[in-house]
């Protein structure tokens, strides 16, 4: 009877485990946010969400939910350093706590889109608040050299260590990698030595990157092609950083939008997330997931 108890017991953990769940992403609703350009992203942080985009210069926006909307809190920063535009096309987040802060810029330099330079910003996000723009607080500028087209950082954690994670855009030689986040800080270039700590390839078209970090999963938030259609790939962390490669958790399409997807976050529970998109109408989508 013990024996069989067990087996039971193994039987229901393997059933419920999340790995096995099928997952079911939806938009229950979809609108219009002006005045960031073409929005590249949203960063959610202890109830309130940050949008950024490549207006006439780079933009981040504060919101709050109300309802089943975003809702424009009344503070903007300007990415700009004495009047010049630096950050132009924010790609990317990285924030936890009281580490370091992080922000990604992505330039195409041709229009084949073969040649890139990638920028990662360290930046005193509180005073960036504070004060609206990069003035004064820009405290280094790094060079993403040993990315592959893009850069795009998010905290994760791995062996209980967190580390500055990004990945590339383009078709071919995709990686996620991890960055050293004391390291990245002080670097002139993330192929400095002690920078980088693992990488593994991935799937084409990352846009941006989610850590989930009770499921110990990657979220891999991407066009299914160049520029185009939504996808969703649940990643396992260190499965994936043990293979060199991608370990597939769940693919989710979302084939009834064919605007390019740029940025997601989850709600706390798991139960909801915001999509933006660069899209000038309905680029703020509100989705409920079931695991």
């Amino acid at each position: 009877m013990r024996y069989l108890a067990a087996g039971i017991a193994a039987l229901l953990f393997a059933f419920l485990s999340p790995s096995k769940f099928d997952l079911f992403m939806k938009i229950d609703h979809a609108y219009s946010v002006d005045s960031l350009g073409a929005c590249q992203g949203i960063s959610y942080q202890d109830g309130r969400f940050f949008l950024y985009g490549d207006r006439e210069v780079g933009i981040v926006r504060e919101y709050a939910m109300r309802g089943d909307s975003l809702v424009y809190a009344g503070r903007e920063m300007k990415l700009t350093l004495n009047d010049t535009d630096v950050i132009n096309h924010p790609t990317g987040f990285a924030h936890h706590g009281s580490d370091p802060f992080f922000v990604g810029n992505s330039i195409r330099l041709n229009k084949e889109g073969t040649l890139w330079r990638a920028v990662i910003y360290c930046v005193d996000w509180k005073g960036l608040q504070r004060t609206g723009t990069l003035d004064g607080n820009l405290l280094n500028t790094i060079e993403d050299d040993a990315c592959i087209q893009g850069t795009r950082p998010e905290y994760v954690q791995y062996n209980k260590k967190w580390y500055v994670a990004t990945a590339d855009y383009g078709d071919k030689g995709n990686e996620v990698r991890l960055y050293d986040p004391a390291a990245l800080r002080k670097a002139g270039k993330t192929s400095d030595k002690g920078v980088l700590y693992k990488k593994f390839t991935c799937t084409p078209w990352v846009q941006n990157l989610y850590w989930i970090a009770d499921k110990g999963q990657l979220l891999l938030i991407q066009n299914q092609i160049e520029g185009r259609k939504w996808r969703f790939t649940y990643v396992d962390l260190a499965a994936s950083i043990a293979s060199g490669r991608q370990e597939v958790v769940k693919v989710v399409d979302i084939d009834q939008r064919g605007d390019e997807l740029e940025g997601f976050t989850f709600l706390p529970g798991y139960l909801r997330g915001v999509a933006v998109s660069s899209s000038r109408r309905d680029n703020v989508n509100i989705m409920s997931i079931s695991w």
